[in-house]
């Protein structure tokens, strides 16, 4: 394993890396207002811009995986780093629906492979005991964004405009890729018959990975969790402008309280889940997932806008205990040498939910003509779903499966 110093490099370019690129994925969900207006678009043409990014991404995350097991975690977040620039760059030249999908696609595609190599690097570079900890520090990076981006995006929209601000984030993420250059170095593996399992085996270690009944249901788990971050992420702003009745500014103001709720929920979620019994995690993970799919329903049957932030606030705080649960499991479960594989096989379920859940929310609304309360079930529903699945988590079936250290 990497020494202390080098831990926390590594662990500090993949928060500031993993921040950027979630800042962009949240910051289009409050452009998305002024992209509408100026392109003239309904919901469902909304839905699609939100969707296009996740159906890129989701492709990208077994490849990403894959591409980061055989030839490095190193080469994989570079690529990733440098290409997701490019299309962020892009996106504030588009001209039309058309471009602007296909621009969000093209972006999904290029930041795909971060998640996998960057989850495959902290397992070379942390021990078991520590994983769950590094990972909630990188996922926080979630929190924190949206604890920052309601504000900076009004600012943002109403100063330089979606266009310029879309360029900006681009030139943030090219700094980015030269740091990651000049400062991540290639993990030294201290088995090196795990590096020749991993060059010899690969086709076999993937059918392996999706002959494990864990993997099924991690897959089933992201897909149902994600479902819920991303439809309430990705949708909320427009609904609290255009059913709640909120502008831009307040919009801002209100969602940094969920924000951090998020953020201190992630830090604590990493402490618990590192120090929790072998197999009790499930428990309290299926008991979350319970406890979202209550007060998803308290939300949007709350009689003002304070009640329902104050449930919003309580479903981020259990929700990012089992956004962060899932990888950790990948993360002590699995061996190193397929964390990228495994990683990106769950992660593409979670994606996968980021592309159809604003698709399916934004034809949902216009369906029932600017009603949301469908679409709100509809989350309830995977609430059920994520429970199952946790519960159902077989850790004893599958030969690639190892015993926490």
């Amino acid at each position: 394993m990497a020494s202390a110093k080098q831990r926390n490099i590594i662990l500090l370019l993949l928060f500031v890396g993993w921040a950027i690129g979630n800042f962009d994925r949240y910051f289009i969900n409050y452009a998305i207002l002024s992209i509408t207006e100026d392109l003239q678009l309904n919901p469902s043409s909304t839905g699609m811009i939100l969707s296009a990014f996740f159906l890129g991404y989701a492709i990208m995350q077994i490849p990403g995986g894959w591409l980061a097991d055989k030839f490095g975690s190193r080469r994989v977040l570079l690529a990733s780093v440098f290409l997701w620039s490019v299309f962020t760059a892009l996106t504030g030249a588009v001209w039309g629906l058309a471009s602007m999908v296909m621009i969000r696609f093209l972006f999904g595609i290029g930041e795909g492979g971060f998640q996998p190599s960057s989850s495959k690097l902290i397992s070379q570079t942390f021990p078991v005991s520590k994983r769950a900890w590094a990972m909630s520090v990188m996922l926080s990076t979630g929190g924190i964004v949206s604890l920052i981006v309601p504000l900076l995006s009004a600012y943002m929209l109403t100063t330089i405009g979606w266009r310029v601000s879309f360029l900006v984030l681009g030139g943030i993420g090219f700094l980015i890729t030269i740091l990651y250059w000049f400062l991540i170095k290639n993990p030294i593996e201290l088995q090196e018959e795990l590096k020749t399992t991993i060059e010899t085996k690969q086709e076999g270690i993937f059918k392996e990975l999706l002959k494990t009944p864990l993997m099924l249901n991690l897959f089933i788990a992201y897909f149902s969790i994600y479902a819920i971050n991303w439809g309430l992420a990705t949708w909320l702003p427009t609904y609290l402008v255009n059913v709640r009745g909120l502008d831009i500014i307040s919009l801002g103001w209100v969602q940094t309280i969920p924000g951090l709720a998020m953020i201190l929920a992630i830090y604590t979620s990493g402490y618990i889940i590192d120090r929790l019994p072998k197999g009790r995690e499930k428990v309290v993970g299926a008991c979350s997932a319970v406890a979202v799919g209550i007060l998803l329903y308290l939300m949007f049957n709350a009689p003002n806008v304070t009640m329902f932030i104050t449930y919003q606030t309580i479903v981020m705080a259990f929700l990012s205990f089992v956004m962060l649960l899932l990888p950790a499991v990948i993360l002590k479960r699995f061996p190193t040498t397929v964390t990228g594989t495994s990683m990106g096989i769950a992660n593409t379920g979670g994606q996968l939910a980021g592309f159809i859940t604003p698709l399916a929310i934004g034809f949902i609304v216009q369906a029932f003509n600017g009603s949301y309360d469908a679409a709100f079930w509809m989350l309830i529903i995977f609430a059920i779903i994520c429970t199952v699945s946790l519960l159902t988590l077989n850790y004893e079936k599958g030969s690639l499966l190892q015993e926490e250290q």
